[in-house]
């Protein structure tokens, strides 16, 4: 084995420090202590002893930490003058993760778990600190062995001791202090106590983290089920593959379990396959299994038992497969700490935790999520107390109910349909019409589908209801045999027979029947409409479609004129129908009162459902004729029509609809996002995930970044990301550079850029270079931000390539430029890289005064052209105060020399060479300001920045009255303008700095 050397070891640790957590990080932090203790130096020792226990904490190991930490407390012992006051109060600090890891470790036993405890309240009292989390401590411990009365004196022992250096901070305490409210039932007092943390008033490293979990069954249990899925977007994304979040993991997987969103928990666990193992911290294990055996135990309930789930130690299980497993293993666990504890505490929460039932049927997420496979459910047990006579009574009331259904053309026929075909043959000597009318609906259900056999099918039913005499039933299974001709290809010829066919059918009805006159019509606007199709069929040269469209207008308008008054659901099919074609005709203003008419006539005709497409259609019209307010009218009054609409697309296309209308108006996020959210589920529902579903989420993503849910927006998009892109480049730009500013705005910026630089890639064969031109742009400040300096220039130097290709965007010119400048100054500030970092600036400079001399009155121009003067006197600053001839060599220079490595030091400036530098940056800030001036108030905080540099540069050249003379102006300046017209941090801000520069002299 390679002996690593102290200085091998000393760049290990603050590599290590700054690696992801995990397996791999504890595995090198172990050799680094491991040869920290070799070499002999025991303050490296100690220091490589320190990184292995934050190492361990932060990872699914955390239970490991005992053994170092037993480690550096018996350095401590032997020399505690040894440890420097950080070292020290690290050691403390750790005390508090060691005792929970204890209370956590089953194989230590209660009585060294109570002994580590009672150690740390001995040390915690010699060192003077508070009895705070010793006392936090305690109580966990007492909780977890069922003391219930000691629990609740460590618990108020805990609020009534002061804070001090070793308290958790207040994040991490009003966690615990919410769960212990959890634990006793106050969910309402645990979400109070949590708020400060969830609303982002109070961070760490592992909160709001933990807490969005944390509080997800309380406020599912508290009927919050909108914070809820809030908390589970926001969470998940800030836990997702982070080992030492593994229980909060499990939560968010218990989560969706009992929300109806078992399939986004399988994906969930999908992510976190690798970590379902058998974990070496027990009490995580308990935890993150104890959540998927929830969501394992809800699909076997649903018939996915057989359903692949992840594999468990290299072997592939299904869902029936790993709950056994995981279960037998949390049970075993959950009696070991019975076993050491002497109650079944901890088993019976375990065992409670993994039957607890939904809490909700249904939660849409706004995720996309993939279907579960379709299970045929267990049928429903009959209901007690059901007899026969009472059975049959019922069944008799569900026939009408269908009967009635049907004769409206409700959207929920086919369901009561369906609800008779499952109980009919438990009725003894069913009535043959029962059974007549559920072969009527499944021969409508072929013809619908296309099947094949739906002519054999319509003809039997016609059969069948001429035999039971009820001939107005078999003219529509006549007129649906025109249909099933038509849709099939048949030829036109054969088509018209049919039709004329149902139409004597029709006529010929007794005069009494009172569906006779309702028939014929039926008959004749049915007609219309195959007449249309087979015209076009029979003559489909382009230049006839116009006389196709005015012969239909014409057959419609005299359908409308004859049975106006009369049958209001079937005019409002052929005002519908009349709207369409006036629509293909161009003429979008007529369109709109026959859409208007036909809603209308079919909500007061009892068939409130029948007016939700025109008026969808309506809606989408008045968009495209710039009539907002009628437009978002119509798609409303759509949206309160659909309530009994059952098709899962149509109640999509609703929602998105009012939604698109609602973001043009740019002023509705919430609601856009309920109505986003809502659409997304249908087109789910209806299996138009890929397409409607998408542009929902698309809508979602936007609507969620209007309200400045920012994280929330980034789940849903890139859960969307893949259909979006399959909807044209045009799209994929726009959604890629949409994903970037979101990642941006979350402080993501390699992904970001990784966003932005993929959608300029799309553009790249453009005929317009602008598009590419804004996302090299975009991807290079977003790189600068992520510090890949050598990536971020690329990407400048291409922008700017395509900007002055594109012409006519010099501010765009002028940022690049400026960018370029500092970068270049980022590795090293020598005259050489000072020197081109002037020259671009200066670059800049001209570009701008070049611009304005076209346009001398632009603001934007004058004010970026200020900006340059004043970045590069600060570029010019930053020169002076890192090559400034020092009085005496620094401890970084005497560090540079001994090492012997790198590039040689830069040439100090000479006195002289500094002075004319520090004129050159006060004469820019003048300059600067004078622009500022000129602009007006709105640029007084950029003026008094340029001021405030210029009178300390004039007191670093020792002309203290100068700089003062600059403060004293701008006061004297600001006195005299009205009140109102003088910023109020303006006064005191200069009043404040002239104080320093004179405290200062």
């Amino acid at each position: 084995m390679t002996t690593l050397t102290r200085e091998e070891i000393v760049r290990g640790l603050a590599e290590n420090r700054e690696s992801p957590n995990g397996a791999v990080r504890n595995a090198h932090a172990e050799a680094l202590a491991g040869a920290a203790e070799t070499s002999g130096d025991r303050a490296l020792f100690r220091e490589a002893l320190d990184n292995l226990i934050n190492s361990y904490l932060y990872s699914s190991e955390s239970s490991r930490m005992l053994v170092p930490f037993a480690r550096l407390l018996q350095e401590y012992d032997k020399d505690p003058g040894a440890f420097s006051h950080w070292e020290t109060h690290s050691l403390f600090w750790q005390f508090k993760w060691v005792a929970s890891a204890i209370s956590d470790s089953p194989g230590i036993p209660l009585e060294s778990a109570t002994g580590w405890l009672d150690e740390m309240e001995r040390r915690y009292r010699i060192a003077g600190y508070s009895e705070r989390p010793v006392r936090e401590a305690e109580m966990w411990l007492a909780d977890a062995i069922g003391e219930d009365e000691r629990a609740e004196r460590a618990f108020r022992r805990w609020l009534a001791a002061e804070r001090d250096d070793m308290s958790d901070c207040r994040a991490c305490e009003l966690n615990g202090q919410g769960q212990y409210a959890v634990l006793h039932g106050d969910d309402a007092e645990a979400l109070e106590l949590w708020k400060p943390v969830l609303d982002g008033d109070l961070t760490c490293a592992e909160e709001p983290h933990r807490l969005l979990a944390t509080s997800l069954l309380p406020l599912l249990r508290l009927g919050r089920a909108d914070q809820a899925r809030s908390h589970h977007l926001r969470g998940y994304r800030m836990a997702r593959g982070n080992d030492s979040l593994l229980p909060s993991v499990g939560k968010h997987i218990e989560f969706c379990a009992l929300t109806g969103n078992e399939s986004r928990g399988l994906e969930i666990l999908a992510d976190h396959a690798a970590h379902v193992t058998p974990l070496a911290n027990l009490d995580d294990r308990l935890d993150f299994h104890g959540g998927i055996l929830v969501l394992l135990r809800r699909l076997r309930e649903l018939g996915h038992g057989r359903t692949p789930a992840v594999p468990y130690e290299g072997v592939p299980r299904t869902v029936d497969e790993l709950y056994e497993v995981l279960y037998a293993g949390c049970l075993d666990i959950a009696r070991q700490f019975d076993a050491r504890n002497g109650t079944t505490r901890v088993s019976d929460r375990f065992l409670a935790q993994t039957v607890r039932e939904p809490l909700l049927t249904e939660l849409p997420l706004g995720v996309r999520s993939a279907a579960l496979p379709q299970t045929t459910p267990a049928p429903a047990p009959a209901p007690p107390g059901s007899g026969p006579a009472r059975t049959a009574a019922a069944f008799t009331d569900l026939v009408e109910r269908a009967r009635h259904a049907r004769d409206l053309g409700h959207p929920g026929t086919d369901a009561l349909w369906a609800e008779v075909a499952v109980r009919v043959d438990a009725q003894p000597g069913a009535d043959p019409l029962v059974r007549a009318d559920l072969a009527d609906q499944q021969a409508l259900a072929a013809g619908r589908s296309g099947a094949e056999e739906a002519t054999a099918l319509l003809s039997a039913v016609r059969d069948d209801y001429r035999a039971l005499g009820l001939a107005e039933r078999a003219v529509l299974a006549e007129l649906r045999l025109a249909g099933v001709a038509a849709q099939s290809g048949a030829a036109p010829t054969e088509v018209r027979a049919l039709l004329r066919v149902a139409r004597r059918s029709a006529e010929a009805l007794d005069a009494t029947e009172p569906l006779r006159a309702r028939r014929i019509a039926l008959v004749e606007l049915s007609g219309i409409r195959m007449e249309s199709y087979l015209r076009s069929v029979e003559t489909p040269e382009a230049h006839d479609h116009h006389d196709h469209h005015e012969q239909l207008a014409a057959e419609l308008t005299d359908f409308i004129a004859a049975h106006e008054g009369t049958l209001a659901d079937l005019v409002a099919e052929a005002e519908e129908m009349l709207g369409r074609v006036a629509l293909t005709q161009g003429d979008p203003e007529r369109a709109v009162p026959l859409l208007a008419s036909s809603a209308a006539r079919s909500a007061l005709s009892g068939r409130p459902w029948q007016a939700v497409d025109p008026l969808v259609l309506r809606a989408g019209v008045l968009t495209t004729l710039e009539r907002p307010e009628e437009a978002e009218a119509a798609a409303r009054s759509a949206l309160e029509h659909a309530d009994e609409v059952t098709d899962a697309e149509t109640q999509g296309v609703v929602r998105l609809t009012l939604a698109d209308i609602l973001l043009q108006r740019g002023d509705a996020a919430g609601e856009i996002a309920e109505l986003a959210l809502a659409a997304a589920h249908w087109f789910d529902q209806a299996g138009l995930t890929a397409d409607g579903g998408a542009h929902a989420r698309l809508l979602l993503a936007r609507a969620y970044a209007g309200e400045g849910r920012t994280a929330e927006a980034v789940e849903v998009l890139q859960s969307a990301l893949a259909d979006l892109l399959e909807h044209g480049d045009q799209q994929a730009v726009s959604v890629r550079e949409f994903l970037g500013d979101l990642l941006r705005r979350v402080n993501e910026p390699r992904p970001a850029a990784e966003q932005y630089l993929l959608a300029a890639e799309v553009t790249k064969g453009w005929e317009d270079p602008r598009p590419q031109a804004g996302l090299a742009h975009s991807a290079a400040d977003t790189l600068n931000d992520a510090g890949l300096a050598v990536e971020a220039v690329a990407a400048y130097e291409r922008a700017l390539e395509l900007h002055r290709l594109t012409g006519g965007v010099p501010v765009a010119e002028v940022r690049i430029l400026r960018s370029l400048a500092w970068l270049g100054l980022r590795e090293e500030v020598t005259a050489t890289t000072v020197s081109q970092a002037r020259k671009q600036m200066e670059e800049a400079a001209g570009v701008l005064e070049a611009a304005l001399a076209g346009d001398p009155a632009a603001l934007v121009l004058r004010s970026e052209l200020a900006q340059t003067w004043h970045q590069l006197a600060q570029v010019l600053d930053r020169h002076v105060n890192t090559n400034g001839q020092p009085d005496e060599p620094t401890d970084e220079d005497e560090d540079q020399e001994l090492s012997g490595a790198g590039a040689e030091p830069a040439a100090h400036l000479s006195p002289a060479e500094i002075d004319g530098l520090r004129l050159e940056e006060i004469e820019l800030w003048d300059r600067a300001a004078r622009v500022y001036a000129d602009l007006g108030p709105d640029h007084l905080r950029e003026r008094f920045q340029c001021l405030n540099n210029a009178a300390w540069t004039e007191q670093e050249r020792g002309d203290a009255d100068a700089g003062a003379a600059r403060v004293r102006a701008l006061i004297g300046e600001a006195r005299a303008l009205p009140e109102d017209d003088v910023p109020d941090w303006l006064l005191p801000s200069a009043e404040r700095l002239l104080a320093q520069l004179n405290d200062d002299d």
